[in-house]
């Protein structure tokens, strides 16, 4: 298993980082209104990592890469890989991130396929002469900070939100302050820290998104990356959004107005709406898609 965080409750995942998945369930969608399309891109967010193939043209697409990474995450992204060509392909993120490990062993798959990076939600066309369509706004959190780091090109809209924090054991996530600890456990963060340190420097990282995202813990807020952030942690390589994506004259990117600043009083009202009333009163923190049984992290990457 690895180091991860905690993040659905009535689940009882462990992940490292999860945010909002954003892959949108079949059919197609009229934008008819930003809060209408994050009302579903949130309920996707809350389930195992998807990838989906969205072709444009015969000769024009992007995968789609929605949700958590679980341990069965990079099995399912080699199946999904086997019938197709992906080397150089164009990769549009939507996760709140997952397993430190299986997020490392992913994102080290992306950077052999010389895989593009983008973070934001396909939107599919509502009538039928229409082609699909990119959002910005959408999230990145946690791990998949480090799976857009994997990029060989890398862009983030203005719109994205790209959010850090330190990795911990996900089945003390969710009260970390009160939960004691072994000398295992020290063992066992410390171990998956410096694999994600090797596997940042790899990718071409800076020290500087280690930092960030290990002065966070999970009692705090995730900290949301700046864009003068994101170049200072080498996860933004372009301001050119054709440099990842086709052209807006082969792939339409949704227009969308720049996120307003954030309020502080609305810093965790950002994502994972759950089950229960109660819980949707709630924000729970992250969380990774295994089940109870293997509560105890294991060796990543």
């Amino acid at each position: 298993m690895g180091v991860k965080l905690l993040r659905s409750r009535e689940m009882r995942w462990m992940l490292l980082g999860v945010a909002a998945l954003g892959t949108v369930l079949g059919g197609a969608i009229t934008v008819m209104s930003n809060s209408a399309r994050a009302g579903g891109a949130l309920e996707e967010r809350k389930l195992p990592m998807r990838f989906e193939w969205v072709a444009c043209e015969p000769n024009c697409g992007w995968v789609s890469a929605v949700g958590i990474v679980t341990g069965d995450t990079p099995k399912d992204f080699e199946e999904f890989a086997r019938e197709r060509d992906l080397s150089g392909a164009s990769l549009v993120l939507d996760s709140s991130g997952g397993s430190v490990n299986d997020a490392i062993t992913l994102g080290r798959r992306f950077r052999a396929l010389k895989l593009r990076t983008t973070v934001g939600t396909t939107l599919r066309p509502s009538r039928t002469n229409d082609r699909p369509r990119v959002a910005s706004e959408a999230y990145c959190e946690s791990m998949c900070v480090f799976l857009l780091l994997a990029g060989t090109t890398r862009y983030v809209p203005d719109a994205a939100h790209v959010r850090v924090h330190q990795i911990w054991m996900g089945d003390r996530a969710d009260d970390a302050k009160a939960a004691s600890y072994t000398a295992q456990d020290l063992m066992i963060v410390e171990r998956d820290i410096g694999r994600l340190a090797k596997y940042t420097f790899d990718m071409g990282g800076a020290g500087d998104l280690l930092s960030l995202a290990l002065n966070v813990p999970p009692w705090e807020d995730l900290h949301e990356l700046s864009r003068a952030e994101l170049r200072l942690t080498n996860l933004v390589t372009t301001d050119m959004i054709a440099d990842v994506l086709p052209s807006k004259g082969t792939v339409p990117v949704a227009e969308l107005a720049p996120k307003a600043p954030e309020k502080a009083k609305d810093k965790q009202q950002d994502r994972f709406p759950v089950a229960t009333d109660r819980d949707k009163a709630q924000l729970s923190r992250t969380a990774e898609a295994l089940p109870p049984a293997t509560v105890a992290a294991t060796p990543q990457q």
